[in-house]
């Protein structure tokens, strides 16, 4: 299981185990079960396309691994979708842009799903109403779905399951300009120019350094950390933490979340040297700007991410969003203007995301909750 980008504890895992005995050595070696068990897909689909669909829409990367999202299905046709409020992330997303952009990659992965069983998807954004400043319980999004011949397959489709965002070291020899042109295609813009990559560097640890050293920020962070298996099965979602070594710390007591919030203990100060190490690796960045900032436009930014993302997975390329200088709370305001014109954007213009992109040692999926559990 890969390890949280809050937290990259590497070691010995032969050590680890040798730390704890009997029941506890199992527990080190063991891999989470049920909070992996939705990425393993039946190959025979439910007969409701919707059900079928949203296996895969469950999939989709979003903010903390929050997967907020709630699914009403009506009629024998149409769903719903709306936010579970309990899974914002107010302190580092006050008025839920990033939060609508997880929503944005449900839909495009829903309707890349439905394609491949010979469906169109109909899709209206804010059906009763566009919610300002924050998400409330009206819907995000009604789909309405419809058989179609004519609809076309995305190739984008096969690598959907094989999507996972590492947050390891890159190798810093970036991709090549044809792959960054591949993956970007109509939806994001990509580039390794040395320059730009170095200033994205400083500035990405410098956010990522103030998100972590701001006790409120942090803390929306530590506050959804599973660390080891056992949490992550228990609680499938959020930040996961896992690897023998973190197995065993965590059976001998000497790994929690208290001491991964206590800015004098050591497995913050390594856990502070780790992010920062990882994001100042970028080989290169994709991104992605809207003229305004509207929730339409934040949705679609969220759809267009995913496609990158899914192109990058078929090129053996991962991605990796670098968020924190695009939050909006006081402490980022200078590194959110920063950016912005780093990028040259400027009145309305917003950039809604950017993510690094290169090779890395190979990482897993992150857990999920079943499908069922987001049907009300």
């Amino acid at each position: 299981m890969q390890v949280s980008r809050r937290l990259m504890i590497v070691g010995a895992g032969a050590a680890s185990v040798a730390l704890v005995g009997g029941g506890a050595a199992w527990r080190v070696m063991r891999q989470p079960t049920t909070a992996l068990a939705p990425w393993a897909i039946d190959p025979k689909p439910p007969a409701d396309i919707r059900l079928d669909a949203l296996r895969y829409a469950i999939l989709a990367p979003n903010p903390h691994n929050r997967q907020p999202w709630l699914i009403h299905l009506e009629g024998h046709d149409a769903l719903t979708i709306s936010c579970d409020l309990a899974k914002r992330l107010p302190e580092t997303d006050p008025f839920d842009r990033q939060i609508i952009m997880g929503f944005g990659t449900f839909i495009e992965l829903t309707r890349i799903a439905a394609a491949e069983r010979g469906y169109a998807v109909d899709i209206l954004p804010f059906p009763d109403g566009v919610p300002q400043p924050r998400l409330d319980t009206r819907p995000v999004a009604r789909l309405v779905f419809r058989e179609d011949a004519s609809v076309a397959r995305s190739p984008l489709f096969a690598a959907i399951t094989q999507r996972h965002t590492n947050r390891s070291l890159y190798d810093p020899t970036p991709p090549t300009p044809r792959q960054l042109a591949m993956v970007g295609q109509q939806d994001a813009m990509a580039s390794a120019d040395p320059k730009l990559i170095a200033n994205v560097r400083t500035l990405a640890v410098r956010a990522m350094t103030t998100e972590t050293v701001t006790h409120r920020t942090f803390m929306e962070s530590v506050n959804v950390m599973r660390i080891g298996s056992a949490e992550m099965d228990a609680t499938p979602d959020g930040l996961p933490i896992g690897g023998p070594l973190v197995e065993g710390l965590h059976a001998l007591g000497m790994l929690d979340q208290a001491q991964l919030a206590d800015p004098s203990s050591s497995s913050f100060k390594m856990g502070l040297k780790q992010v920062q190490e990882s994001c100042g690796s970028v080989p290169a960045v994709v991104w992605i700007a809207t003229p305004d900032n509207r929730r339409a436009e934040q949705l679609d930014a969220g759809r267009r991410y995913v496609r990158a993302q899914l192109r990058a997975t078929m090129l053996g390329l991962w991605m990796c969003p670098m968020s924190q200088a695009l939050q909006e709370y006081p402490e980022m305001r200078a590194d959110y203007a920063r950016v912005h014109a780093m990028f040259g954007l400027t009145g309305s213009q917003r950039l809604q995301m950017l993510a690094r992109i290169g090779t890395a040692a190979p990482t897993g999926p992150a857990p999920r909750w079943p499908l069922a559990k987001h049907l009300i």
